[in-house]
């Protein structure tokens, strides 16, 4: 377990290589479970996001590739949405879900490590990283923020949502959750982070938070911020 000033956060002990393994195989359900239980928190994420048409918007971890549908709608042909992840198998679900939906034409999608993420300085008018920061072990976490305010314009906009530990932490969820972790490091990687914490250190200022509870359980913060 890792602690800082925040208070305790646990380590991350799956590889890259585990990652890549376990949403693979989860990839073969997942767009279901994405559909189903992450719809009201992809909405409402999406809506504090405001992405415009026009806009170039990469999103990081894109899973089933349901969020990057909704953002390259909303860029249209005349902005660009990218898409990056680890897993293979979710890049290929993403890409049959855009093409049926007939957007790949102003998407690009890479695989990659968000950690030193293949784009431009200044690239991005926003990023969005939904159920995907908490996957990185905590020296990492700094390492992806890092990334993305390098990446973002100055005036750009960081959508996170992430499973959170701030004013939760005896929540029984949490710790069960916490608890599933730690025995199955390999399949249940994420964990709870202090979100909004970890975004200000990074050099982000916080321009809105908000509470999501998915089926009334799960935390997850929603923050937008921007680069300091």
């Amino acid at each position: 377990m890792g602690k800082d000033e925040k208070g305790d956060i646990l380590r991350v002990s799956a590889t890259l290589e585990d990652i890549k393994k376990s949403y693979g195989l989860l990839s073969k359900f997942y767009g279901l479970l994405e559909g189903k239980f992450e719809k009201g928190l992809r909405g409402k994420s999406l809506e504090f996001l405001a992405v415009k048409e026009g806009d170039s918007v990469l999103e990081i971890g894109v899973g089933a590739g349901l969020s990057l549908q909704e953002i390259a709608r909303s860029v249209g042909a005349t902005g660009k949405a990218y898409g990056i992840d680890v897993t293979l198998e979710m890049l290929r679900l993403t890409e049959k879900r855009l093409r049926k939906a007939g957007l790949m034409g102003w998407v690009e999608l890479r695989e990659g490590d968000a950690r030193t993420m293949p784009y431009e300085d200044d690239m991005f008018d926003a990023v969005y990283i939904s159920a995907t920061l908490e996957l990185f072990d905590t020296p990492d976490i700094p390492k992806v923020l890092g990334e993305i305010k390098r990446v973002l314009k100055p005036s750009g906009r960081l959508g996170v949502a992430s499973l959170s530990k701030e004013g939760r932490e005896n929540f029984w969820f949490l710790r069960f959750y916490e608890w599933l972790h730690q025995k199955l490091p390999k399949y249940a990687s994420c964990r709870p982070i202090y979100v909004e914490a970890t975004i200000k250190d990074a050099g982000f200022d916080i321009v809105q938070s908000q509470e999501y509870l998915i089926m009334k359980l799960v935390p997850m913060k929603l923050v937008i911020a921007m680069p300091r």
